[in-house]
């Protein structure tokens, strides 16, 4: 896990452009609401020039045996207090393998360092299981479930909200 780079972010934006309908529905995100490529990559290079305290989204790339198996974003930032992250596994063939807690776990710790936060949450659909038992298993607490848009790709749909506090200094 490491942070994604500029030059990375087409990860993240291929995977929602080249996802089938029905993955995008899953995730309850909405083809039509998405923005365009350039769009896009325009407003990460906007957002990756401004200090890491003053940005609107942080992102993670996951990494294994050298090769881009997923991603992690934080968005909704209060630098110093709370964000909210969001998790993909872009290789189907490795979704559903257990590999997305443990990316989870050690992209939590890193936003927690790197963002000063108090508390990460996470509101995947609350219809698609695979997110929901990776935070439980990644050390996240369940909140409450709710209907709202989660962001502006988002349908409105039912989410779980799940949070995790910031570790203990020892």
């Amino acid at each position: 896990m490491r942070e994604m780079q500029l030059s990375e972010v087409g990860v993240r934006i291929d995977y929602f452009h080249d996802s089938s309908d029905d993955h995008l529905r899953t995730l309850g995100v909405d083809r039509a609401l998405l923005f365009s490529r350039e769009e896009w990559r325009s407003a990460y290079e906007e957002d990756g020039a401004r200090p890491i305290e003053q940005r609107a989204t942080y992102s993670l790339i996951w990494e294994l045996d050298g090769e881009t198996v997923g991603f992690s974003s934080a968005d909704r930032i209060t630098f110093g207090q709370e964000a909210f992250m969001h998790l993909h596994v872009v290789k189907p063939d490795l979704r559903r393998r257990g590999l997305g807690a443990r990316f989870v776990q050690i992209s939590a710790r890193h936003y927690f360092r790197a963002l000063e936060l108090q508390r990460l949450f996470c509101e995947p659909n609350a219809f698609n299981v695979a997110p929901n038992r990776t935070l439980q298993r990644a050390g996240f607490r369940y909140l409450f479930t709710h209907e709202c848009r989660p962001g502006p790709m988002n349908v409105f749909q039912a989410t779980t909200r799940w949070v995790r506090e910031r570790p203990a200094q020892p």
